[in-house]
């Protein structure tokens, strides 16, 4: 079997995509064994170090799992990946697209931000109340230009889910924010109508300052939810 052209640097990271490549897209189902180290070292013409090393991280991602008995076998992953996982399936050539990621990912982004508003209004203190005031006036004057109001959006939305107290939802806004799950690629012109409307920032601010929780969580979910798009937005890539 003449080797696969795997580049030299990094090499476990190139086997462990290709690996997590095929049991994404069902080269490789659930269920299956992994193929053995000695034919995968023979295959990409690599050390088995590296492929260990592959091997542990698919691991790690709750990709496989190796059996009482010595075997590993493919799990099925939509049962058992967490998020983590989408810090690279976007570019994987199999499993879903990096338009479906960015629409899921937008959809996610409504039902945290809804509740961390929700949240916040219960349980933030009177300073950080004050806070995300004085941030909703900042998101005011910014603009129009949409990058720069993407970066106050973001900035003043920290300040929410901090305030929530929900650890989990603060290491998912992290996640979306910072591009381990790609809406933070979705494009500017998708999010235009709710980074436009400086009102409804204001007014959302202003609802958790007064401590109304469901009306501050209903129009958290209208604005947010107008970022995502009906269909996977050919747009991104």
């Amino acid at each position: 079997m003449t080797p696969l052209p795997v580049r030299r640097e990094a090499v476990s990271d190139q086997l462990y995509a290709v690996l997590r490549d095929r049991i994404l897209g069902g080269t490789l189902p659930p269920g299956a064994p992994l193929t053995a180290e000695r034919d995968l070292a023979a295959e990409f013409g690599v050390n088995r170090h590296a492929v260990r090393e592959a091997v542990k991280r698919l691991q790690q991602a709750r990709l496989i799992e190796v059996s009482h008995g010595g075997r590993t076998l493919v799990l099925d992953w939509r049962r058992t990946a967490g998020l983590d996982l989408a810090i690279g399936i976007a570019g994987a050539d199999s499993g879903p697209s990096i338009a479906e990621l960015t629409r899921d990912a937008l959809e996610m982004r409504v039902c945290v931000g809804a509740d961390a508003a929700r949240l916040c209004a219960l349980r933030c203190s009177d300073h950080a109340a004050s806070r995300i005031m004085e941030s909703a006036g900042r998101y005011a004057v910014r603009g129009p230009d949409l990058t720069e109001l993407g970066e106050a959006d973001v900035a003043w939305w920290r300040l929410i889910v901090e305030g929530s107290g929900n650890i989990a939802y603060l290491l998912a806004f992290n996640s979306l924010v910072t591009g381990a799950v790609p809406v933070a690629q979705a494009p500017d012109a998708l999010r235009a109508d709710e980074l436009l409307d400086v009102e409804a920032h204001l007014r959302l601010g202003t609802l958790i300052a007064a401590r109304e929780a469901d009306a501050a969580e209903r129009l958290a979910r209208e604005l947010l939810s107008r970022s995502v798009p009906t269909t996977a937005p050919e747009a991104v890539n």
